[in-house]
């Protein structure tokens, strides 16, 4: 971009502007970027869902592992649409123990009268774990239909029929 100054810009001295910073630096493969957003996302959820034996890492073929420790203006080989049916599998896996956990933490917090949705997750209002887990499942190649059928299934067998039915 050009960049227009008037006259009496042009003869001050002094530290190199932050415009002029930001244009030198290098452009990031947004796609990288991605794949980072989607590994911070994975360890927020087994982080604050309190997940058990999930390794995070392990839902990445050796492509994406790589990817992980690179600099994010570098151009990367990520993950193609062919994906290993057992990597694929532990994704599913994965996804599904996230709607659980989910909809466990929500059923405790209805049954705690005192305690509601917002109180028990003070910093996530409006944050819907499993519109989440389907949101991830795109970027993870995972059906997000067999995500939202295992959140409703497990809404009807925690007795909350009226958000299944929805």
């Amino acid at each position: 971009p050009v960049l227009d100054t008037e006259d009496a810009w042009v003869s001050v001295e002094g530290p190199v502007s932050i415009v002029e910073l930001a244009l030198e630096q290098k452009r990031i493969h947004y796609p990288l970027v991605e794949h980072q957003f989607v590994l911070c996302t994975v360890l927020y959820a087994i982080m604050r869902l309190s997940l058990k034996a999930v390794k995070p890492l392990s839902l990445f073929d050796s492509k994406g592992k790589n990817a992980f420790f690179k600099d994010l203006t570098s151009i990367q080989l990520l993950p193609s649409g062919d994906m290993d049916p057992n990597v694929l599998s532990i994704r599913q896996q994965f996804l599904l123990k996230v709607v659980s956990a989910a909809v466990q933490t929500l059923c405790s917090s209805q049954k705690d009268k005192e305690v509601s949705e917002e109180e028990y997750f003070p910093f996530e209002k409006g944050k819907n774990w499993p519109n989440l887990a389907a949101d991830l499942a795109q970027y993870l190649q995972i059906s997000e239909d067999l995500v939202r059928r295992h959140y409703v299934c497990e809404l009807y067998s925690y007795g909350m029929d009226h958000l299944g039915e929805e």
